[in-house]
């Protein structure tokens, strides 16, 4: 996932941003505070819990019992916290383990679907009324629904609440199992076991509105469909899909009259054959003769191939009616697949495939990236079940490739002028990412009559001058006599490497110069900022222009006139844009400090600012410094007064922050970054041990970075894992105008990540949330960050986030770990070691956060809302089966018959719908930026045709086309109604605590995306110029582990 783009920008790669569009925000890197049209995040530390809100500083603890509800707001009968068995740090019970043990069996018994007869689905109204099955779910934690009190009535406009559920405490069920947990057991393999929660029904709240998506309806005749599969082989073996096709079309060709019956079949380029009717046959082989293939040298010779075809299936579009009517409860992926592939058989044959998008030069101009790439111009087409039927989503795109030039010229690009002419094996560096660009990127011969074509195994060592080698005919001899003999040739670059063909025992070595990058080969490494930047310039379009490019897209492809998809298959493709009914919800109220001109603020399009208002609870830092890495700022008097600035700015905003430093601000080499924080920790640790302050460490390190790029990763991991020193870091290029603007936004960051808060949800201190206030409500956030391609040697990283203020959730401690590559179940949700002495004992992130929890609040957490980022359609089993597994091991393992409801609910923002408001310059329907105003959430038409899913588009634009997340809910023991579900996602996306706007998803998944981006600096250094490994990995090799990070800076939100 190298990049994934979360704002509400265009296409293009390169790095995930996650934010809204447009206000004030703080920078989008993770730590880097910058002027104000960029984004920013902070977190919290340990410095007094504050919560008064009455108070101007960081207050001092309270009982755990203490909440401070409003006067006219009933008190909740919830139990004292001595009164619980919940063992805050001890391993439990042998009984406790017995009970996670048959918790995991009883759990996958609760997920699994006997037969579609016995699952409960919703009654058409059509349907006879048959007799619901009686059989209970086995997990009976969820407590009964009541009646909701009645609120006092308002004398301000507020947000709406919806009715709720109100459970009660959760009752404990134990085990009788005695065997004991040693390792987590494995849940059932299959995947059409898992049904997911029904649609409780479609939200009402919000202001109506109508929206058009990208998204296309499709109708389709009722006829028979037939499969041949598994058995469509082609001998000699070829692995490009493109060979595949060029064989089949000719086969097709050769014999559609004579044994096809007239037959036009869609092939998905690999081992699948689609028809709309019976082929004369069941079983048949037939001989191919094709024109010399594409990396084939010299005068033109034929190739024959045997193309073996064998009827696999017989599908008709039964199945999928049900499925569209709700009658049945699993997706027809079969026939889905015959329909998308007789849609894509077309465009396949004509532009270049990369997964589900098309690319060509003939799409739209191409246009030219640094460093020898260039974009391509393309679209994205996917065909879904949905409640209007079949949808096909249409989207435009943009993708890299390597700009087909000499090698020569692409290797100048990569380096600096004064190194081209330079030996480049003197040049270890250089040497070694040239390698990396090349590596895999198929070349042209341009010295020879036919252009015969090499794949780039590697780059020589050796410059070309020094290389030997002994030809077929004649005795051993260097590439340059070579090339000058054979070729009359006098290579101009004979001081570089040459690229390297073959094998190492037998090496064909190519000299850069005579080589040209084959045109259309996608770019598949991870950009750097350079090349997004200008991608984004590029392709960022306004959603009107988008949505007029989309459809001219759908017009060109002109699906209607297509013989295959028209004639032969029955397929109909509407070519407008789909009407959507959807509602925009209300912003919430947000709560600042009393002693500020505005305690409430009722954000406006997604947006407000700090002018007049104070954090709600302030931090205090009472023992900083500063370390200045810039040569630029490297006068003290001018990192003195950037201090200042921010300390006044910090004070102004309601933090109680020393003004005097307690070391010395100092300049430091950027060259010795390392010895430098280590002298700034034993220095302030001596400081503080001479004031009588032991126990006491450096509460803030304010870092001015170096000014070239390169440094934050291993200052972030020397200082959170080495020296456990929180610190802000900021980028010289923002510090020299001294805008007040930007030192506001450095003053965010920096509040929470010494323990303040700079705002909350008004409904959370009145405790008003549905769902949440009622009973202690902990919210976890997930994400798991893969490398970049190429990088097959380094591990995944996944975070776990979870609050840990109830009822504020706003406050959230981070959790990170290593895991194999490219695994997207998270392992160290829970885990149990053996210890020779001790026994069983367990562990993990779930456990931990849930142990934090309860130290943090005095309550075990009632409910558990699971926000999950990352996971697609096609994991959503795996991940559900997994990771609910372990969340039910964790709870159980602290506390027999411990489990408090769940709701699991997956994030998705790789996706391709997009909405465009029906008139954007209405600002009753759009934003500034011509995007759907914040809050506009979609549940009907587009969405699934009966699990609970919604779309949501909670920030506004700055730039481009605006992307909702899509939010589907997997698991839900809360009996979440859509109207408390979307209220309460898009009121938390009014909480991120680095900017004063809306960010486009909800705060617990995208810090967790933030804490998983932070590991991987703790490791970037070691891994940063890995190239790709050829063959298959061993997955049985032991997992780098991250190092840890100090317990101080895992209490506050680091990450941010």
């Amino acid at each position: 996932m190298s990049g994934r783009g979360r704002g509400g920008g265009g296409g293009g790669g390169g790095g995930r941003r996650r934010g809204g569009g447009g206000g004030r925000r703080s920078d989008s890197r993770p730590d880097h505070s910058s002027p104000a049209p960029d984004q920013s995040v902070n977190r919290g530390g340990r410095g007094g819990r504050g919560r008064g809100y009455g108070s101007h500083d960081a207050g001092g603890s309270r009982p755990a019992s203490e909440f401070h509800a409003p006067a006219n707001f009933p008190p909740l009968s919830i139990p004292s916290p001595s009164a619980s068995t919940f063992p805050p740090l001890a391993s439990p019970s042998p009984s406790a383990s017995t009970s996670a043990a048959s918790l995991s069996r009883e759990f996958d018994k609760s997920l699994t679907l006997q037969s579609p007869s016995s699952a409960p689905v919703r009654r058409q109204p059509s349907d006879p009324v048959r007799p619901q099955p009686q059989t209970p779910i086995p997990r009976q934690t969820q407590p009964q629904p009541q009646t909701p009190a009645p609120r006092p009535a308002q004398t301000h406009p507020t947000t709406p609440v919806p009715s709720q559920p109100q459970p009660q405490a959760s009752a404990s069920s134990s085990s009788s199992s005695s065997e004991q947990v040693t390792e987590i057991e494995v849940p059932p393999s299959t995947s059409k076991a898992i049904t997911f929660p029904r649609r409780p029904g479609f939200g009402t709240l919000g202001k109506k509105c109508t929206v058009r998506a990208n998204h296309f309806q499709v109708e389709v005749e009722d006829r028979d469909y037939y499969h041949y599969d598994g058995d469509v082989t082609i001998t000699p073996e070829v692995i490009s899909k493109t060979l595949n096709r060029s064989i089949m079309s000719q086969l097709v060709e050769l014999y559609k009259v004579s044994h096809l019956g007239q037959r036009n079949p869609a092939y998905d380029g690999s081992k699948s054959l689609y028809t709309a009717g019976p082929l004369p046959f069941n079983s048949k082989e037939f001989v191919v003769k094709l024109v010399k293939g594409e990396d084939e040298a010299g005068p033109r010779r034929e190739r024959e191939f045997k193309v073996a075809i064998k009827l696999a299936a017989k599908c008709d579009l039964y199945q999928l009616q049900q499925f569209l009517r709700g009658r049945q409860l699993n997706a027809p992926q079969e026939i889905i697949q015959i329909l998308d592939v007789a849609l894509r058989a077309s465009p396949s044959a004509n532009y270049t495939v990369v997964g589900r998008s098309f690319f060509s030069t003939r799409l739209g101009p191409k246009g030219v990236l640094p460093e020898g790439l260039e974009y391509w111009r393309g679209y994205y087409q996917s065909l879904r079940p949905t409640q209007m039927g079949l949808s096909l989503n249409i989207d435009v795109s943009a993708r890299s490739f390597y700009e087909p030039i000499l090698v020569t010229e692409f290797v100048a690009k990569h380096v600096k002028p004064q190194d081209v002419s330079k030996p480049m094996s003197d040049k270890e560096r250089i040497m070694e990412s040239v390698k990396k660009a090349l590596k895999g990127v198929k070349v042209q011969l341009t010295h020879r009559e036919y252009a015969k074509r090499y794949k780039i195994a590697d780059v020589s060592r050796q410059p070309t001058n020094q290389l030997m080698f002994t030809p077929d005919e004649g005795p051993r001899i260097s590439v340059v006599q070579y090339f000058r003999q054979k070729y009359n040739i006098v290579l101009r670059y004979a001081n570089w490497p040459s690229l390297q063909a073959g094998s190492d025992t037998k090496p064909i070595y190519l000299p850069m110069e005579v080589c040209k990058i084959v045109e259309g080969q996608r770019y598949t490494k991870k950009l750097n900022e350079s090349q997004v930047s200008v991608m984004l310039r590029a392709t960022c379009q306004r959603p009107n222009v988008r949505e007029e490019n989309i459809v001219a897209m759908v017009k060109r492809n002109n699906f209607s006139q297509d013989k295959l998809v028209r004639e032969d298959f029955g397929i109909r493709i509407k070519e407008e844009p789909t009407l959507v009914d959807a509602r925009v919800l209300p912003p919430p109220k947000l709560k600042y400090h009393d002693s500020g001109r505005e305690a409430n603020v009722y954000p406006n399009v997604g947006q407000w600012n700090m002018i007049d208002k104070k954090m709600v609870n302030g931090g205090t830092v009472q023992f900083w410094t500063c370390l200045n890495f810039s040569y630029k700022l490297r006068n003290i008097e001018t990192a003195t007064t950037i201090c200042n600035e921010l300390v006044n700015m910090c004070v102004s905003k309601g933090m109680q922050f020393s003004p005097n430093p307690l070391l010395p601000i100092r300049s430091a080499n950027p060259s010795q970054i390392e010895e430098a924080l280590i002298g700034v920790h034993d220095q302030s640790m001596a400081r503080l041990a001479s004031m009588g302050q032991n126990g006491k460490q450096l509460q803030l390190l304010i870092i001015i970075l170096p000014d070239q790029s390169g440094s934050y990763g291993k200052i972030k991991r020397i200082c959170e894992t080495e020296l456990g020193i929180v610190s802000q870091c900021c980028k010289p290029a923002n510090l020299t105008r001294l805008s007040k603007q930007y030192f506001e936004n450095v003053a965010l960051k920096i509040n929470v990540k010494v323990g303040g808060r700079n705002n909350v949800l008004s409904d959370a201190i009145q405790r008003r949330i549905p769902l949440v206030s009622d009973f202690p409500t902990i919210i976890f956030g997930a994400d798991v960050t893969h490398p970049q391609p190429g990088e097959d040697s380094s591990p995944s990283i996944a975070a776990v986030v979870a609050s840990m203020d109830w009822p504020e959730i706003t406050k959230y401690r981070g959790l990170v770990s290593a895991q194999h590559h490219r695994e997207e179940i998270i392992q160290d949700l829970y885990k149990t070691t053996v210890d020779p002495q001790r026994g069983v004992i367990h562990g993990g992130m779930i456990r931990e956060l849930l142990i934090a929890f309860r130290r943090s609040t005095g309550y075990k957490p009632h409910r558990i809302i699971f926000y999950r980022d990352g996971v697609s359609e096609g994991q959503f089993n795996q991940v559900l089966l997994y990771e609910m597994d372990a969340i039910r091991k964790a709870c159980a393992s602290l506390e027999d018959g411990y489990l408090p409801p769940v709701t699991f609910v997956v994030v998705q923002k790789r996706h391709h719908t997009r909405f465009f408001p029906t008139d954007p310059r209405s600002r009753d329907l759009a934003d500034r930026s011509g995007n759907v105003l914040p809050g506009t959430v979609v549940d009907t038409k587009i969405c699934h045709p009966t699990e609970f899913d919604f779309y949501l588009n909670s920030h506004a634009g700055i730039q481009g086309t605006s992307r909702p997340t899509h939010y589907h809910v997997l698991f839900d023991e809360n009996k979440f109604t859509a109207d408390i579900l979307q209220m309460l996602t898009n009121n938390l996306c009014y909480t991120y605590a680095r900017c004063t706007r809306s960010v486009s998803i909800v705060p617990p998944a995208y810090y967790a995306h933030l804490a998983a981006f932070r590991a991987r600096y703790y490791i970037e250094g070691d891994t940063s110029d890995v190239g790709s490994s050829s063959g298959t990995r061993d997955r049985n090799v032991e997992v780098r582990l991250l190092p840890a990070v100090k317990e101080n800076v895992k209490d506050v939100m680091f990450y941010c």
